[in-house]
């Protein structure tokens, strides 16, 4: 039995695919049109999902979308009506666009899968949480669901036993944290939707100095239930911003103009706004934990990717376990869809565990040697496994950014392994030259550490043997391992931890081993092998690409290793001959 689960028109398009309750292909839509944050129709993604499953469309039993078009609409509706006619302008932009297109989603994908099969719906922030239980290791977990909005929803919370799931609790719109958190990255000038995690990455350079003003924006009770306080915000009748005058008169500033230079103010929004974040969320998992009484908790929705947040609740909320799948904001709601259509609606026991993220396409050594001869780059190739790690280990070792493509790609925001640029996280300067030379963006940006499982208890505090495989934890670096790994280690001495095992990553672990073996420290720095602005690369023209216009020493694909580049010409004569002889097909 196939599943087709498809999450689209808001942001971050994506799709995924079971087969027999198990999953088969899942990628975002951006990484197939490179258009960041792409929320229309995934064609391009079900293309590849069926693809790498060898099937047509035909071949899916049931197709499914991850909310309810007409409940959402009657929100969009009686919001506008609520607010007239402040919502005229949101009237005119939105009807439109609803009466021809929206309304008719289930035909919309008809048409657009060339198919007449039945489309069948789920709750939003139900798809959040099958997306997280469904795959997790638990057979019973409370669940808690936080974004901006889904239908009505904004945040919820229930259980989950075997495969039911109860949502037994919700706060609706306009009352929203992850609308909150949205607010103060346009306050930062910030793009909604894109850079909420540069809030997260600048928040630790400031201090709470605001928090007592938040707490006048949102009133929290001791359950973690929370109401905003509206008279500060907009989104209820604005589609272009989110709060209003009143709230930049309460801060003391206006927003800040893109691009412009960051001060402390700005650091201690962010810091102070993060700070009301996770008291939300840890309130909320508290209770949630006293009322349920359960060891275990799974974390879906936008907010399930603000990885401090997720830290403290394991820390402070009284749950012994947590999981959070890669994909938690809504291109993962895809892969929830469907996963509630099999294993809930048509009651079929759980098959699946979602242990690693390599659910994209891979291209083989075959597709990568045609992509660098059209290039014209010179390579080394490596029929040895061992000797592609040494001399890569090395590189690292040498200061070399090595740009690291293997295997399928990852599905979610991250790169874990397979489209990821490595180095060393022992030199103090590597954080400011991958952030000005490789990434093009702002420098107070942290990276994130890679490091073998059995060793990162003596790097982190944190259990020894304790799973962080999506980078979505964030434990404090050891004192004493500061100087060691300063590149890795964040303004308030922690670090967005990945623990790697040889059993779910492979030759990533190998590779991190072999740096191991040569300098005795266990882990390196992971960043995403893109620039900004751009998403994660997905083909080898991609990742040739990137790596010929970026400050990236090396680049090692499949079994080749590339560590020279031709002056521009030569590779602007090679980028022509490649699309002039590029299939016509983005899956090679």
């Amino acid at each position: 039995m196939y599943i087709l689960g498809i999450s689209c028109y808001y942001h971050d398009s994506g799709a995924a695919l079971l087969k027999d309750g198990k999953l088969i292909a899942a990628a975002e839509e951006e990484r197939f049109n490179r258009k960041k944050h792409y929320s229309e129709f995934p064609k391009l993604a079900v293309e590849y999902c069926l693809e790498e499953a060898g099937i047509k469309i035909d071949d899916v039993d049931y197709i499914c979308f991850y909310e309810k078009p007409l409940v959402k609409f009657s929100r969009i509706l009686e919001t506008i009506l609520a607010r007239w006619p402040l919502t005229y302008w949101n009237w005119v932009k939105s009807m439109p666009v609803w009466l021809l297109t929206k309304l008719h989603i289930g035909r919309t994908i008809q048409k657009e899968l060339d198919t007449d099969k039945d489309i069948y719906f789920c709750k939003h922030h139900m798809s959040h949480a099958a997306s997280a239980f469904l795959v997790s290791p638990f057979k019973e977990s409370a669940i808690i669901t936080a974004d901006g909005v889904g239908e009505w929803a904004t945040t919820a919370w229930g259980v989950g036993r075997g495969n039911e799931i109860e949502l037994q609790k919700e706060i609706s719109f306009p009352h929203s944290v992850g609308l909150l958190f949205s607010a103060i990255t346009a306050y930062l000038g910030f793009r909604v939707n894109d850079a909420e995690w540069k809030v997260m990455g600048l928040a630790p350079y400031g201090k709470p100095t605001y928090l007592d003003k938040f707490r006048e924006v949102v009133d929290l009770r001791e359950d973690g239930s929370f109401r905003l306080n509206m008279k500060y915000f907009t989104h209820t009748h604005s589609t272009s911003k989110m709060f209003n005058r009143r709230w930049e008169q309460l801060f003391g500033r206006p927003v800040r103009p893109k691009e412009t230079e960051l001060d402390q103010f700005h650091k201690d929004i962010a810091h102070s706004g993060q700070k009301m974040v996770e008291e939300i969320m840890v309130k909320m998992a508290t209770h949630v934990h006293k009322v349920t009484g359960m060891d275990n908790v799974c974390i879906a929705g936008g907010v399930g990717l603000n990885c401090v947040a997720n830290w403290r609740i394991l820390q402070e909320s009284g749950f012994k376990n947590i999981f959070i799948q890669p994909a938690a904001g809504d291109s993962g709601a895809a892969l929830g869809a469907a996963f509630y259509m099999y294993n809930t609606v048509l009651n079929k026991p759980r098959e699946f565990e979602m242990r690693q993220a390599y659910w994209g396409p891979e291209f083989d050594d075959n597709a990568i040697r045609k992509a660098l001869d059209r290039s014209g780059l010179s390579f080394t190739y490596h029929d040895r496994e061992e000797a592609l790690l040494e001399q890569t280990a090395a590189a690292i070792d040498d200061g070399k950014v090595v740009a690291w493509y293997q295997g399928r790609l990852e599905f979610g925001p991250r790169a874990l392994g397979n489209r990821s640029l490595v180095a060393d996280a022992r030199n103090p300067k590597m954080k400011d030259i991958i952030n000005a030379k490789v990434k093009f963006r702002e420098a107070f940006r942290p990276f994130a550490p890679s490091v073998l499982r059995e060793h990162a208890h003596e790097y982190f505090e944190m259990p020894e043997g304790m799973d962080a495989p999506f980078m979505l934890l964030v434990p404090n670096v050891r004192p004493e391992r500061h100087a060691q790994v300063p590149a890795i280690t964040h303004e308030d001495g922690t670090g967005r931890v990945q623990t790697v095992t040889e059993d779910d990553n492979g030759r990533y672990y190998r590779l991190i081993k072999a740096f191991y073996e040569r300098t005795g420290t266990p882990l390196v720095i992971n960043t995403s092998f893109n620039v900004r602005g751009e998403p994660i690369v997905l083909t080898p023209q991609d990742a040739i690409h990137t790596f010929m216009n970026t400050g990236i020493d090396w680049l090692v694909m499949g079994n080749f290793v590339i560590s020279e580049k031709p002056d521009v010409v030569d590779y602007e004569a090679g980028m022509k001959r490649s699309i002039e002889l590029e299939a016509s097909s983005l899956i090679q």
